[in-house]
């Protein structure tokens, strides 16, 4: 019988998920600030949508070479040296916002915070087999998805709440960076397996930053998924509008805009720690093209709701639904995924999720701008529930999935080309 607990015992693993907590608590507190700012200053849901498109640049520019670089160095050292520099901007931010700074230097900083964030995404996520056995890893993944939840619901509510009792967005910044720090002295602390020891191979750096995108083509399992989320949270992306809708359509104001952003997680958290626990998931592919159906589905409701309740209930289910996804979704890039190309498979799951939270973000927002809220959200509901349809008859393998403690590694990049062949 398989035990739930097993990651947790590893002290790898406690460190880790005390440092990402902490991180991910700072980073949701962060976007809650300052998407109240620069709404409350500028009044124009297009502000909102321009952060989302700041910080999908670096993803889409820098994943690749910073993932074909965590796969060539040392990633706990990377992280390491980039997360301090990580840790300045919401710094730099505080300041800008107690000098009320025009707003060009405030995206400015926007902009250098996804640039470090970018570089350090690969290594972050490629790390985690490292840390814990191949027969951990899918209860690792799942309870290191309840850990992100769990801050993401925390993190909106100290901020929304932090944002009411200030009145101003510039001592919020000041807890990102600390919560930068505590993760940093986490990872200062981990011994990660070394890497299994390759022939050494010279390749051409095009030919290195192209393998992750090739491996992931030639994986239809791991193509559908990223598929799916990327094209569900582009056109779902509701909660880049929260602050539109604390304001103006629920009249909620600060305080409710921080149970807006914590609802998803709520949600999310109760889902994955039942995951985690039971793993139920025997037959993963029919629940994750369920999970985006019901995604959508909420997404949907909330867009057309005017009752505050209501709302948190709709958000609330879009988390859980998500969560799903997102389990299934990571369990396949990495159990699938050999040691040696984690960096560069999780760049390119960068990529996907980068498009879809923060160019996400951006269509949310030029979107309301052009449609107006309410119809813009909703009509992202039902472009989820036509993507799954479209994915399912691309991809039919998806539905047939199993357990996802069944999946193994593939040897190596060649037995991919070899199954392609055949």
């Amino acid at each position: 019988m398989s035990d739930p607990l097993r990651a947790l015992r590893s002290r790898n693993f406690q460190l880790f998920t005390l440092g990402g907590l902490a991180s991910a608590m700072g980073g949701q507190i962060f976007s809650v600030a300052l998407g109240w700012e620069l709404y409350d200053r500028t009044h124009d849901p297009g502000a909102l949508g321009l952060i989302g498109l700041l910080q999908v640049i670096p993803v889409v520019t820098l994943a690749l070479p910073a993932g074909d670089l965590a796969d060539r160095v040392d990633r706990r050292r990377l992280i390491l040296i980039v997360l301090p520099w990580l840790a300045l901007c919401p710094l730099l931010l505080a300041y800008l916002s107690f000098v009320k700074a025009p707003l060009p230097l405030v995206y400015g900083t926007v902009l250098l915070e996804a640039i470090f964030a970018a570089l350090v995404g690969p290594a972050r996520s490629a790390i985690l087999p490292q840390l814990v056995d191949e027969e951990t890893l899918a209860s690792a993944i799942a309870w290191n998805s309840s850990r992100w939840q769990m801050a993401a619901t925390l993190g909106p509510a100290i901020g929304g709440g932090l944002i009411a009792l200030f009145k101003y967005a510039w001592p919020v910044y000041l807890l990102t960076t600390l919560a930068m720090a505590v993760f940093w002295l986490c990872v200062l602390g981990l011994r990660p397996r070394p890497l299994p020891v390759r022939e050494v191979v010279v390749e051409p750096i095009l030919q290195r930053l192209a393998a992750g995108a090739r491996f992931v083509t030639l994986s239809p399992l791991i193509l559908a998924a990223l598929t799916l989320d990327m094209v569900a949270v582009l056109l779902g992306g509701a909660v880049a509008l929260l602050p539109v809708y604390a304001k103006d359509i629920l009249h909620v104001g600060p305080t409710g805009l921080g149970y807006l952003r914590a609802a998803p997680a709520v949600g999310a958290l109760l889902v994955g720690l039942y995951v985690a626990w039971k793993n139920p998931l025997k037959k993963a592919g029919l629940a994750l093209l369920l999970s985006v159906i019901g995604f959508g589905l909420a997404t949907i409701v909330f867009g057309l709701s005017k009752n505050f309740y209501l709302s948190l209930l709709a958000l609330a289910l879009t988390g859980a639904f998500d969560n799903i996804s997102v389990v299934v979704r990571s369990t396949l890039v990495q159990a699938l995924t050999p040691p040696h190309m984690q960096g560069r498979v999780s760049a390119v799951n960068s990529v996907f999720i980068g498009i879809s939270n923060e160019l996400g973000a951006a269509e949310s927002g030029y979107a309301a701008r052009w449609l107006g809220t309410v119809r813009a959200v909703v009509l992202g509901g039902v472009g989820t529930v036509l993507t799954v349809l479209a994915v399912a008859a691309k991809w039919p393998q998806v539905a047939a999935l199993g357990p996802l403690g069944a999946l193994r590694a593939v040897k190596s990049e060649n037995d991919l080309s070899e199954d392609e062949d055949r």
